[in-house]
């Protein structure tokens, strides 16, 4: 009984930073999207690899290091196998993927917390 209890605490704080984290990120591009476009009368597309090829060259993966991260990189900079799934990493707004990855961690938090308000203590 206490594990599920922790559980879902652990859930719903997982889905939470996902969720709200996910939105502020949605919220930055877009609007970062919108300056840009204001400023130079033409709308940047930033896609789904684009957006993680620059998150994890800031924060992860530096062009020496090797892994399975840094095959991830290599292959979204040069892709030479799942040619398909690269191509729609590159077609798929990073903003949409930003913004479904934050209704799904929203819906985790939910789903989390209202099972623990139903859980006898």
């Amino acid at each position: 009984m206490k594990a599920r209890i922790t559980w879902l605490r652990v859930a719903g704080g997982i889905g939470a930073v996902l969720g709200y984290g996910c939105l502020l990120a949605f919220l930055y591009l877009v609007s970062m999207q919108v300056y840009h476009w204001f400023r130079d009368g033409e709308w940047t597309h930033i896609g789904v690899s684009e957006g993680m090829r620059d998150v994890l060259a800031r924060c992860c993966v530096k062009d020496v290091d090797t892994g399975r991260l840094a095959d991830f990189v290599h292959w979204l900079n040069a892709p030479v196998d799942w040619l398909g799934l690269h191509q729609v990493f590159e077609v798929v707004p990073a903003s949409l993927a930003l913004f479904l990855v934050s209704i799904a961690g929203n819906c985790l938090f939910i789903y989390s917390r209202d099972r623990l308000h139903q859980e006898p203590r």
